[in-house]
């Protein structure tokens, strides 16, 4: 994904904030010299802030999306990871609280025959981030990266703890934490997996921004589905119908999407409450053991996400891509696939 910017003219940083102050959009190259500048440290904080508050301000594009994430990627360690792989994410920002449902789905996912390389953080807005819940049901963080590989080889998952790889993000943190409002930083960690996986699904609890990140993908040649409910949540839910940005050879196809379709009830919000790491945890062993309920039908709808974006095929509607795999998802939960890859998971990681 990279791109060759060498012997380029490249802008000032008076000319990207008068670019943006005057509401006129940054090219491509002119947002990865930017975010170059503040991943490198070469921006001072003043700067920084002054850029993603004009940016925000704006409105953010495609192409300086893009830009921001080719940079991003580009200043991150790298990880070599060959043939299909699929990643499952959410933006977070929805403020629910919700149980760790993506994590889970991508347990579903592996179980189901899927490589996943899952890229994730700790919480910054709900009690228990991905890297909190696996922490807490026994997955190692710290692997060295050079074995990620041999992680995924064995327990068919890994995780890309984005504190790891992306070090020079707190070149970024003092402006950030100071602004105290979401930036395009809220909305990049989703697009920024340094192992660059082939197919994601990706669900963003912005609707302005859904789509724009549907267009980052299809300007990268990947396959994805990026959904937000229609209550804001960064998930395929079962609480509200649900918007579908698909992305497939290079096009983003928009559709809706209702789970009571699928035979799946309508519940609340307060049914996929989640709590700390330790309580997120024991939900994700129950849903694995094959309890029912909301949050196995979550589960099952955003795993349906990740096969069907992980699919190279695309034959019947999304409707019915969902329904079929929903169906294996079931499969992975109820054989004790899943539970195996979790299993596998943590010895791989001791």
């Amino acid at each position: 994904m990279s791109t060759n910017r060498t012997n380029q003219k490249f802008p000032t940083w008076p000319t990207i904030l008068s670019t943006l102050i005057a509401g006129s959009d940054l090219d491509r190259d002119q947002a990865y010299w930017a975010m170059g500048e503040v991943m490198t440290g070469n921006a001072s904080d003043a700067q920084v802030a002054g850029f993603l508050v004009a940016l925000r301000c704006k409105g953010e594009t495609v192409d300086e999306l893009t830009g921001l994430v080719e940079a991003m990627i580009a200043n991150a360690r790298p990880l070599a990871i060959e043939g299909e792989h699929l990643d499952i994410v959410g933006t977070g920002g929805d403020r629910q609280n919700t149980v760790n449902i993506s994590t889970m789905s991508s347990l579903v996912c592996a179980g189901a025959g899927a490589l996943i390389v899952k890229h994730g953080n700790r919480a910054s807005s709900s009690s228990s981030g991905s890297a909190d819940v696996l922490e807490a049901l026994g997955v190692r963080l710290d692997v060295p990266i050079e074995r990620l590989s041999d992680v995924l080889d064995a327990a068919h998952i890994t995780f890309c703890f984005a504190n790891i790889f992306h070090p020079s993000m707190r070149n970024a943190a003092v402006p950030r934490r100071e602004l105290g409002v979401p930036t395009a930083f809220n909305f990049m960690g989703p697009l920024t997996n340094p192992a660059e996986p082939t197919a994601s699904a990706i669900g963003c609890s912005d609707l302005r921004m859904a789509p724009l990140m549907a267009g980052v993908l299809a300007a990268r040649g990947v396959r994805a589905l990026v959904f937000r409910g229609e209550d804001g949540l960064d998930e395929l839910t079962t609480t509200a119908d649900n918007k579908v940005w698909e992305v497939r050879d290079g096009k983003v196809v928009e559709s809706l999407f209702d789970a009571r379709e699928l035979g799946m009830a309508r519940v609340t919000l307060d049914d996929l409450r989640g709590g700390d790491a330790e309580h997120n945890a024991q939900v994700v062993r129950d849903v694995l053991d094959g309890v029912h309920g909301p949050v196995r039908d979550a589960v099952l709808l955003n795993a349906a996400a990740g096969l069907v974006a992980y699919d190279e095929s695309a034959e019947g509607s999304l409707h019915d891509r969902l329904g079929a795999a929903v169906t294996r998802a079931a499969e992975s939960i109820d054989s004790g696939a899943a539970r195996l890859v979790l299993e596998k998971w943590i010895a791989a990681t001791a």
